[in-house]
């Protein structure tokens, strides 16, 4: 029993980084101090070694031996090779949510939706950038491969840190409305519109980029898990 409440911690702890990641509070390339972690955790130094090695397994945290843990910095490479992969996955899950989803998991993308549009009415900007990546894990999950969900709960963080490196600081995550656009063709089991609109969806969002420069990040760590 105790060993599952350690592997639920480690796995929160986990969630709670990549939240951070999502949310633009981590930056891409900063070092994640055991230290400062376990305290603003309230763990141990080696919950917190645990969790950032299964952020490493997971490709978010890169670990450098004698140095430490950093927040995996993509090159402008890799992000190409990023929206590349999800050129190629994402249309199968919109086929398999169109074969599969119920009248309950459209309600779910619609619930999603309204919290997106009351994240955007507020001005919430962090939590409309976790919402975005959220919107395509959420798709991933509702077409019903544990594969490509896992492959997505990988793809989208790093998206995130992507967009965090190489777009300017006021861009959203996902643009307005085509997340609406997508579940409406989903909705109409309008498989070729929904194909068509997750790949302009997908292109629009690597157009904003700016993969020739990085800005330089910092971080407040009092502030972060406090």
């Amino acid at each position: 029993m105790e060993a599952s409440t350690t592997k639920l911690a480690i796995e929160q702890i986990a969630e709670r980084i990549t939240d951070a990641v999502m949310e633009h509070r981590l930056p891409p390339g900063i070092k994640l101090v055991e230290e400062k972690l376990a305290g603003a955790f309230g763990v141990s130094r080696t919950k917190i070694r645990q969790a950032l090695t299964l952020l490493a397994k997971e490709g978010l945290v890169t670990l450098h031996p004698n140095r430490g843990a950093f927040v995996k910095r993509p090159s402008a490479e890799e992000a190409r090779d990023l929206f590349a992969t999800r050129r190629l996955v994402e249309p199968e899950i919109v086929r398999n949510v169109i074969a599969r989803a119920c009248e309950q998991d459209i309600a779910r993308l619609h619930q999603h939706l309204e919290e997106e549009a009351q994240a955007r009415a507020t001005g919430d900007r962090r939590r409309i950038i976790r919402l975005s990546g959220q919107f395509h894990m959420l798709l991933a999950a509702l077409a019903g491969n544990a594969f490509i969900e896992k492959l997505m709960a990988e793809l989208c963080p790093l998206t995130c840190l992507i967009i965090a490196l190489y777009d300017a600081p006021q861009t959203p995550a996902c643009p307005e409305d085509e997340h609406s656009q997508i579940v409406e063709a989903i909705e109409n089991h309008d498989e070729a519109a929904a194909i068509r609109l997750m790949l302009h969806h997908l292109e629009h969002i690597e157009s904003e980029l700016m993969l020739d420069a990085a800005p330089k990040l910092d971080i407040h760590w009092e502030t972060l898990y406090g």
